[in-house]
């Protein structure tokens, strides 16, 4: 529904209550409480799309004119379920909307022919979003009752796969931008920036430095430009917080920068963004587009007197470029290499001016904060680290997703009570948190409250929230080794440390999990050698690598020594892994007994270790075998085993 340019100005300075009863019943609509027609959303962000959403919306809209069906079809975000897409969500006229999930293109026909003749499908709900003056399905559990919505308290993320991320009209009805202009109207620069330092805020990323006090140091630093720099790089594997952020609520972020942009006495904004985030710079160019249009942005906005550009500049994807310097580098053109500091962007930063660089979680944390207040804001968390924070959940569980909570929130409620654990018959290992440069947590440490200061404490880091579950079929050694060697190869090179240190763990940890193609070229205590080499190589790495990408990534070596030294240790001196998921350490013999000679193993083996005659038994040729374990795999009579 289109809704004019000064209602909505109206409804956004003013809230609901200096409406008259026809703008509520409008707003009402505008919100998709009330609503005339049926109304279909598709959950059209990146994870939804990978599991098949635009084939699911192709198949209703031809539901649609098949049956001669006048209903609304919209794209939303991710209501942070995305093993559960395609989630698509249904409402009609005078009921709650209901989410379902995993509905494939082949399911849509019997979904809403269920639904249109007032039938709920035993299958595939999720749940019910119950708000006033609709009526409830009957024997549907409403989502605040599911302990995955029960358990968080969604801030930032609650109209994430709700709203349709392209109506600026839906946001602004929901009580969008009423903070910024509450900014521009009532406050001046630093009272923006005392608000936010009250509020306790902190970047959620990196150390949770204090956002306040980082736009203080900007705001006081002289200066004919100042510039605000959202950092939507996200570059850490199987972080996507900030990803779902973008596409599922791009005005919330929007007006997020335009907050903090008023608060440092900056005109110029950019949203620096990887390039392959298509689907939420999509959304982003849109939801610029609106504001313009509405004139929430350009010069002389609504006239305040406060002018404000905002632009989106695209990254290469590179992992350091998540470091502001190198970030700021690459913003200016140059190759993405991080600098040292002080000075800080704070006070030298893009083009030698007052830069502050924020990403997009703590960014959207500002119109709630704004709106309601320091001390709301404070009431969430812990004293010392007030507020939500977002975990991108993912690994050895059958739910991944995003969930967010108040800091101090354990490890053990969101993997445990929130997202259901590790599978039956599993037993949780460990948890690796913070991304590729991150630690690893034993389960005898799911109790710890997650703060920046208890973790720390503990010898470990939340980084962006991006927490891979490990079960006991997960090898620590190997995954240790996997996240060296993406290390290796995002280290930007300026710094020796880095550069070599990452190179040389990469190696020691490689020959941990394969077995050496000479037994007499790599003995035992070689091996032990390079363990010690390993804590030596950590230390200097901590000390003398430039940025924090080389500080920190000698931490899932340093955290995972300390925590499982068991299993390297068994790794080098049994040369097995206990997981058995190093393949290049088996040993894989054939049964003669049990063998029939079908030759399915011969034909599948890579590496032609493989050799016998047909229906005779067949060997494999250990020097020849690099572990695989695809003639496992293949044989139908159980003859391949390993050792």
């Amino acid at each position: 529904m289109q809704a004019d340019r000064e209602f909505l100005l109206k409804l956004a300075q003013h809230g609901p209550s200096e409406l008259t009863p026809d703008e509520l019943r409008q707003t009402e609509l505008l919100r998709k409480i009330q609503i005339t027609k049926p109304l279909v959303m598709v959950n059209s962000s990146t994870s939804g799309i990978v599991a098949g959403s635009m084939r699911t919306w192709e198949a209703i809209e031809q539901y649609a004119v098949d049956r001669s069906i006048d209903l609304d079809l919209a794209e939303t975000g991710s209501i942070g379920l995305s093993s559960e897409d395609p989630v698509v969500s249904v409402q009609l006229p005078g009921r709650t909307r209901i989410f379902f999930s995993r509905i494939t293109a082949e399911k849509v026909p019997s979904l809403l022919d269920d639904l249109f003749h007032q039938v709920v499908p035993e299958h595939n709900v999720i749940g019910q979003l119950q708000r006033e003056g609709q009526e409830s399905w009957k024997d549907v559990r409403s989502l605040d009752d599911i302990p995955y919505f029960a358990l968080q308290d969604r801030i930032v993320m609650e109209s994430c796969g709700i709203i349709d991320p392209f109506s600026f009209e839906e946001y602004v009805a929901g009580g969008g931008f009423t903070a910024f202009l509450k900014t521009i109207r009532s406050y001046t620069f630093s009272e923006v920036c005392e608000l936010v330092s009250e509020s306790g805020l902190r970047g959620r990323s990196g150390g949770g430095f204090s956002a306040g006090e980082k736009w203080k140091a900007a705001f006081r630093t002289p200066s004919d430009q100042k510039f605000l720099v959202c950092n939507a790089e996200e570059s850490d594997p199987g972080a996507f917080m900030d990803r779902t952020l973008m596409e599922g609520n791009p005005f919330q972020l929007l007006e997020g920068i335009s907050i903090a942009a008023y608060a440092i006495g900056s005109n110029r904004a950019y949203i620096y963004i990887r390039s392959e985030y298509k689907d939420a710079i999509r959304r982003i160019n849109s939801a610029i587009k609106n504001l313009r249009e509405m004139g929430l942005l350009g010069d002389n906005i609504l006239d305040s007197g406060y002018n404000l550009q905002i632009s989106l500049r695209k990254g290469p994807g590179a992992f350091v470029c998540g470091e502001e310097t190198a970030l700021i580098a690459s913003l200016e053109g140059r190759r993405g290499m991080p600098s040292s500091k002080p000075p800080y962007p704070s006070t030298s930063g893009y083009l030698g001016r007052p830069t502050v660089v924020n990403n997009v979680e703590t960014l959207s944390n500002l119109p709630g904060i704004i709106r309601f207040g320091p001390d709301w804001f404070r009431g969430i968390g812990t004293e010392d680290c007030p507020g939500t924070k977002i975990f991108s959940i993912s690994g050895r569980l059958p739910m991944a997703g995003l969930v967010e909570v108040p800091m101090g929130t354990s490890f053990d409620t969101i993997v445990n009570k929130i997202m259901g654990g590790v599978g039956r018959g599993r037993e949780l290992k460990a948890l690796h948190v913070g991304g590729p440069s991150g630690c690893m947590v034993p389960v005898e440490q799911m109790d710890v409250a997650v703060t920046y200061e208890n973790l720390k404490e503990k010898g470990l880091i939340m980084g962006s929230g991006g927490i891979v579950v490990m079960d006991d079929q997960s090898c620590v050694v190997n995954t240790v080794r996997y996240f060296m060697e993406y290390l290796h190869k995002q280290s930007c090179g300026k710094c020796i440390p880095c550069r070599e240190g990452t190179r040389r763990m990469a190696e020691i940890l490689g020959s941990f999990t394969r077995k050496p193609a000479d037994e007499e070229d790599r003995t035992t205590l070689e091996s032990f050698k390079g363990l010690m080499r390993l804590e030596t190589l950590a230390e200097v790495m901590k000390d003398t690598s430039l940025c924090g990408l080389g500080q920190n990534a000698p931490n899932p070596v340093v955290s995972t020594l300390k925590y499982f030294r068991n299993e390297y240790e068994e790794h080098i001196f049994d040369r097995r892994c206990p997981s058995n998921s190093c393949t290049e350490l088996r040993s894989w013999f054939i049964d003669v007994d049990l063998c029939t000679g079908c030759s399915i193993c011969a034909k599948r083996c890579p590496s032609e270790a493989i050799i016998g005659a047909a229906r005779h038994p067949y060997f494999i040729v250990q020097e020849k075998c690099i572990g695989c374990g695809i003639c496992y795999e293949v044989c139908k009579f159980t003859a391949v085993y390993y050792k």
